[in-house]
């Protein structure tokens, strides 16, 4: 166990944390010169593509420093705020982190807040500031943040460029150097095996793969171990260590990073923060506290007959994410389907694409809304993820809705086109802390439905060129008034489109709403209104007019009372039509719909 350095990189979304990664695997020659790629851990797809980590990737390491070998177990993390989840689930694995910053940006608002995840859980800090190639003139300045955020000397932050690989060495020294060996967590009875699950997989062969880190023992292929939160028994299939491919080993022992084959066929039966154990009777580890979904929405098969196939993969995905929450529920023009919750609009993209690439799907999204509480009148509280969970008409009830506290770190220059941005939504301006002559902290409180419904992020990002940075945490439930917005067509409520919102807000919705069903949905051989409703009161109204078919193209001739008949014919034939009532909504119509403002 001496030998042995278990640690994490850390840092904001873009700073560079991959590519360290990837010059630390050819330093330590874990990958061959001629197999590696840009971005090695990230395995995905849209890793690759979109130059960010989604998913926590574990490597083990070997390095010889002074004529000794040792054993380094890293763990390249996310970086932004959506998966934040992510990182406390690796800091818990771990007993070190290199706080990575970019140069060019300096200290950002998700550093600040994965700082303080690690800070948590007692971690060994290495500040290093990377991309010293591209921007000089800034080096100086980001060192004074670091140095007063962490309250040290400058000398003691290493300065690198991991495209480069210039002081890279140097990081590694001080990872030996600086980090403790991995040392069992203290505990009364000492019986053996004890292993924390911090993330998982499944393989078709071998069940359910539990990535584990060894608190206490250790753990051989044939080994009976249990499942103490499901108090299951099971046993090791296999176990081995990441190369960072699966790679088999001989054992697992205390302090060592790897994973467990558990031959269990149920995703759901090994859940992240489980704990392994080599008896029934060991005390279990501290887990992690279940992350709270911050954004709802709903999830359907375009084809209906693939209801199955989306479970299945909703589940694999849940193995790997334990931060997705879904449950099924049904609506009229949609069918079967599933109501889903998310960390944040990126986590929800991410997930609805690997639901179509991994699980070749074609589905339906509705709108993205966040979590809102009610308490009636007999004092009973209600949550309301969707608005089929909204309370009957006519009953008396108090809304709440989640605040939170928002942090925007700005460069000066972009100061007014950030406090424009934030007029244009509710929020209440708390203090300003300048972090240098050209870098603010900016703190507001705002309701979470600004940020998620509004897509705010991505707002920020355009308005101030990459430049500004952001970070969350939830505050408090506050009062809000809340209403249903009901839309009807051929005045008939069709419950897919209804949605819940601001009192406030529901006739500027009602109207955009009808307008874009106007837009998109196809013409009929009769007139369909389109209506916006809130309590019974329409607000809102738009008329998709009548297809017209020239029924008079075939006379040539004739007088006028003929030509009046088949006019009259064909006013009657729509209006017949139109008291059907029935119209078959295509599903590009609800994908335009729910299409996030």
């Amino acid at each position: 166990m001496e030998n042995i350095r278990n640690f994490v990189i850390i840092a904001h979304i873009d700073a560079g944390k991959s590519t360290l990664a990837d010059r630390f695997l050819e330093l330590t020659e874990t990958v061959p010169q001629e197999k590696m790629r840009p971005q090695y851990l990230d395995s995905l797809d849209l890793e690759q593509e979109r130059g960010i980590t989604i998913k926590m990737h574990p490597v083990r390491m070997q390095y010889t420093l002074n004529l000794k070998s040792y054993i380094l177990n890293l763990i390249d993390t996310p970086g932004h705020v959506d998966f934040n989840y992510e990182v406390s689930r690796s800091l818990a694995a771990v007993e070190g982190a290199i706080l990575l910053v970019d140069a060019a940006k300096g200290i950002q608002a998700q550093t600040i807040g994965n700082l303080e995840l690690a800070r948590e859980q007692k971690l060994v800090i290495i500040p290093v500031i990377n991309k010293i190639d591209l921007a000089r003139d800034r080096i100086k300045e980001t060192e004074r943040e670091i140095a007063d955020l962490l309250k040290i000397n400058p000398q003691e932050i290493i300065k690198i460029s991991a495209k480069e690989g210039t002081n890279v060495e140097e990081v590694l020294e001080a990872v030996i150097a600086k980090i403790p060996p991995a040392k069992p967590r203290p505990f009364v009875e000492r019986a053996g095996l004890r292993a924390l699950v911090f993330d998982s997989k499944y393989d078709p062969y071998k069940g359910v793969l539990a990535f584990v880190r060894i608190f206490e023992g250790q753990v051989r292929t044939g080994d009976k171990i249990y499942l103490l939160r499901a108090g299951l028994q099971t046993e090791a299939k296999s176990v081995g260590i990441f190369r960072p491919e699966l790679s088999a080993a001989a054992k697992l022992s205390s302090g060592e990073i790897g994973f467990i084959a558990t031959g269990i066929k149920e995703p759901n039966k090994v859940r992240t923060g489980e704990t392994l154990a080599g008896s029934p009777e060991v005390k279990p580890l501290a887990g992690y506290q279940e992350p709270r979904p911050k954004v709802f929405l709903s999830i359907y098969p375009q084809d209906s007959n693939d209801f199955g196939l989306l479970k299945s993969a909703l589940e694999k995905l849940k193995l790997t994410d334990a931060s997705l929450h879904f449950k099924p529920e049904t609506k009229e023009g949609l069918g079967r389907g599933f109501q889903c919750g998310f960390l944040g609009l990126l986590h929800t993209e991410i997930i609805s694409e690997r639901l179509k690439r991994e699980g070749g799907l074609s589905i339906v999204l509705s709108t993205p809304s966040v979590i809102y509480k009610a308490t009636t009148q007999e004092n009973k509280q209600i949550f309301i993820y969707t608005s089929s969970d909204w309370p009957e008409f006519g009953r008396t009830f108090s809304a709440q809705e989640l605040w939170v506290k928002l942090q925007i770190l700005t460069p000066l220059n972009y100061l007014g086109q950030v406090s424009e941005l934030m007029g244009n939504i509710e929020s209440s301006h708390q203090k300003t802390n300048y972090l240098g002559p050209e870098k603010l902290e900016l703190i507001y409180e705002v309701p979470l439905r600004e940020i998620i419904t509004k897509n705010f992020y991505d707002r920020l990002k355009s308005t101030t060129q990459g430049f500004a940075s952001m970070n969350y945490e939830i505050l408090d439930w506050r009062p809000v008034e809340l209403v249903k917005l009901d839309i009807l067509i051929l005045g008939k409520k069709e419950e897919a489109f209804s949605r819940i919102v601001p009192e406030k807000e529901a006739l500027q919705e009602g109207r955009r709403m009808v307008e874009k069903l106007k837009e998109t949905l196809p013409a009929q051989l009769f007139s369909v209104p389109l209506q916006a409703q809130v309590s019974g009161k329409i607000i809102a109204r738009e008329t998709i007019k009548a297809k017209r078919r020239d029924v008079l193209q075939p006379l040539y001739g004739g007088d006028y009372t003929r030509k009046r008949k088949l006019l009259e014919k064909q006013k009657k034939g729509k209006r017949e039509l139109a008291a059907k009532g029935k119209i078959r909504i295509p599903p590009k119509v609800f994908f335009e719909i729910f299409k996030i403002n």
